[in-house]
């Protein structure tokens, strides 16, 4: 097998797990506990790495081996998925979920340290990943490239992953967590026996602040790499808002069980599929000035029409245009920054690119469960459980007007 293609398949082995996840994290909390906020901690304990290690993984990915450095954070991940697996077998059978509070303490801290582990694994792993990426192909075929990557990460983790979550937690809630573990072995030995050279030129002396300091510079000197990534981080703290209040709504407004929830998740998936395998012809036909601000602007009718949706068709319906716009944004996104950092910053550019656009997420979880806490106490929960997804309309929309001209203008001026 190429090494392209050990590549694609080890990170459909990865994101296959991650789906599964997807499913399983806030579902085994809605288990334990109503309360939306404890609901939504759990996924934050998955994404707050992003904010805390983005950093530190940057200089790591330019100072160490990028292959190896994935390897050894698929074992941790791999790990950190069977810890869960166990701790859940011995916490079985669980007590009904209360409305405030936990119904089993050990059992939910357990499972957010697990997440919390999994996430710093994902911030070096994926770092690293897309660093490694441009040595595996020419530069002129990177949006191919990545369009092959996300149409196998989204075909296992908005399809595949989320549908087979639902049936391993209808099953037997550890399997969930124990097929992960096994999936993230695969994946290890896949990376493994990628050939080649993936270590960074290295600096002759070693200094983290001076490093990071570098990175920083090239950073402010890229306009439209800023915009991108303070753009991105915006609206991923909006979807996060939606992410984690859709899983309450799809349980009580719209009474899904987890298979339901699962399909409606997979089949949002086709509409990404299909943006990741169009994006690079999209951005060729109309050019990337103008196929990023199109593709933005979907946000907001989408936020609102999940608000609206009656049942899982159209709710699904709704996550595929989402998928579509969202992965042509990242098509000519990713693309952009992979060609215009040198190898030797890659990481700790593309570190503090990732800190703008992924550190917001925690904050959008954390926004979720206290908008909908704290609207339950002037409306009825129903609607309270939808008031995310307005909120995150109209954040889209100010934010679509607010970059339109600032993105055309980067491109044209890069």
């Amino acid at each position: 097998m190429a090494a392209l293609g050990r590549f694609i398949t080890a990170s459909g082995m990865t994101n296959l797990a991650d789906g599964i996840a997807m499913v399983a994290w806030a579902w085994i909390a809605s288990l334990l506990t109503r309360d939306p906020l404890l609901v939504a901690l759990m996924p934050v304990a998955l994404r707050l790495p992003w904010f805390l290690l983005a950093l530190p993984a940057g200089v790591v990915t330019d100072r160490v081996d990028r292959r190896r450095l994935i390897v050894w954070m698929d074992v941790l991940r791999g790990l950190a998925f069977a810890a869960a697996a166990l701790a859940i077998w011995l916490a079985l059978p669980l007590a009904p979920a209360p409305q405030a509070g936990v119904s089993s303490p050990g059992l939910y801290w357990a499972l957010a340290v697990a997440a919390f582990a999994v996430g710093a694994a994902e911030v070096f792993r994926d770092n690293a990943a897309q660093t490694m990426l441009p040595s595996l192909v020419p530069h002129d075929q990177l949006e191919r490239a990545n369009g092959r990557l996300w149409s196998a990460e989204l075909l296992t983790n908005a399809m595949i992953g989320p549908a087979v979550g639902a049936v391993l937690i209808a099953a037997w809630l550890p399997l969930a967590f124990g097929v992960n573990a096994l999936a993230y072995g695969a994946a290890v030995l896949l990376v493994a026996g990628i050939s080649g050279r993936f270590r960074p030129e290295q600096r002759a002396v070693r200094n983290w602040r001076a490093e990071l300091g570098e990175g920083l510079a090239f950073l402010r000197g890229k306009p439209l790499l800023r915009t991108l990534a303070w753009t991105t981080g915006i609206w991923n703290l909006l979807y996060q808002m939606v992410a984690i209040g859709v899983v309450l709504h799809a349980q009580e407004n719209l009474g899904l069980s987890a298979e339901a929830y699962g399909l409606t998740l997979a089949g949002g998936a086709i509409g990404g599929i299909a943006g990741a395998l169009a994006g690079e012809r999209i951005a060729k036909t109309f050019g990337p000035a103008r196929t990023m601000p199109l593709a933005l602007s979907i946000s907001a009718p989408c936020f609102a029409a999940i608000a609206l949706a009656p049942g899982p068709v159209t709710l699904g319906l709704c996550f595929a245009a989402m998928q579509f716009s969202g992965y042509v944004w990242d098509i000519v996104s990713v693309s952009t920054r992979q060609r215009m950092i040198p190898d030797p910053l890659r990481g700790r550019v593309n570190s503090l690119y990732r800190l703008l656009a992924w550190g917001m997420m925690p904050l959008g979880l954390v926004l979720s469960g206290l908008t909908v806490s704290l609207a339950e106490t002037v409306l009825p929960r129903a609607a309270a459980l939808t008031l995310p997804f307005w909120l995150a309309a109209v954040g889209a929309a100010v934010l679509t007007l607010a970059v339109w001209r600032p993105i055309r203008r980067g491109f044209t001026a890069s």
